[in-house]
């Protein structure tokens, strides 16, 4: 199962929503939790959904390369996280090395060279600390959530970018942020963050790109991602509810099946206890339990393979929780692309 080229203007597979007793239809997802609304990070959780082992294999090669055209190698995620590493936990008692996102790993050199984390100072800690994630998709611009940067009086020079990094405050160097776009359509609801939740950071020069510091693709707006299919999602977040990643603040990788937006509707719907749609055609799900992001992923990337090709299909938005029985909530790349390339070059110029 694999990304789809849909035709424009036709809707996605599973992004339209039946709202006609779409929330009395539906089994409860799981516990109650309080869905926290917090301004700079949104926590969001993994919702159940099962992937056939011929499905999980389908999507991996040999020893981690993809086999792609005119004799060129594309590096490939690496096996699931159950089979990668042992399961995440903040007790320094345990043997295994401490790491991040809820069922997460500890990210390899290089393999997410676009991954970059979005600073502020004035903490309390003296330091410009790390508040949400965000990608490198031009050599002068990153694409983030819009509620990682919606203080009231947040102005660009208040924050920072941190490039080619895997662990958090390793030999900072910090690039500087001369101008904040946020989506004009964007705005909360009590559950949430609702629709149009993407914003663009330009950066006061342009990066040299290398091994270590590169950009990740944008979809196509007829890109179709299907239910099931196996993508990553990488971060710096809590490794559970109040759980923050403990030192040494390595970044995190995790494998989430995309959910259906009317399965997702579904089960925000009865745990919302709402009639309303909750999940929007701009928002894209996934997730399963106990693999997942939570605060301090906010804005970060869900990138999907085509092509041999990293593509980025979702941003971080929001969730009910850590690492339970429901699905993360992204905007939806394909959404936004046409009001991306409204304000950054559709290639990166000389």
């Amino acid at each position: 199962m694999g990304i789809k080229e849909g035709p424009g203007g036709t809707a996605r597979e599973g992004s339209t929503m039946d709202k006609a007793g779409a929330g009395k239809a539906c089994a409860s997802p799981g516990p109650l939790l309080m869905l926290w609304l917090l301004v700079l990070t949104a926590p969001w959780l993994g919702g159940s959904v099962p992937i056939s082992p011929g499905e999980s294999q389908s999507l991996r090669c040999a020893q981690g390369v993809w086999d792609c055209p005119l004799g060129k190698s594309f590096p490939g995620p690496p096996p699931s996280s159950g089979e990668a590493c042992q399961p995440v936990s903040a007790d320094p008692g345990l043997r295994h090395e401490q790491v991040g996102i809820v069922g997460g790993c500890k990210v390899p050199a290089r393999r997410y060279p676009w991954q970059v984390s979005l600073r502020f100072h004035g903490m309390g800690s003296g330091q410009w600390q790390h508040i949400c994630g965000g990608s490198l998709i031009h050599p002068q611009w990153v694409l983030t959530a819009a509620h990682c940067v919606e203080l009231e009086g947040l102005e660009a020079a208040t924050l920072r970018v941190q490039v080619g990094q895997l662990r958090l405050y390793d030999h900072d160097q910090l690039c500087n942020v001369t101008e904040i776009i946020r989506h004009p359509n964007f705005n909360m609801s009590w559950y949430g963050w609702d629709s149009a939740d993407i914003a663009l950071l330009k950066l006061e020069a342009p990066l040299t790109l290398s091994e270590d510091v590169n950009l990740v693709s944008l979809p196509s707006p007829s890109l179709i991602v299907p239910p099931g299919m196996l993508c990553w999602v990488t971060g710096w977040g809590d490794i559970a509810d109040h759980t923050p990643l403990p030192p040494p603040y390595h970044l995190q990788e995790v494998e989430v099946p995309i959910v259906g937006n009317r399965e997702c509707n579904c089960h925000y719907q009865t745990i919302l206890e709402q009639d309303d749609e909750v999940i929007k055609q701009d928002m894209l799900c996934a997730g399963s339990e106990g693999h997942d992001s939570c605060q301090m992923d906010s804005g970060g990337p869900l990138v999907c393979r085509w092509k041999c090709t990293w593509i980025q299909v979702g941003v971080v938005s929001w969730g009910y929780g850590c690492g339970y029985n429901l699905p993360g909530v992204y905007a939806r790349v394909t959404s936004y692309v046409s009001w991306i390339h409204q304000h950054i070059p559709l290639s990166p110029g000389p």
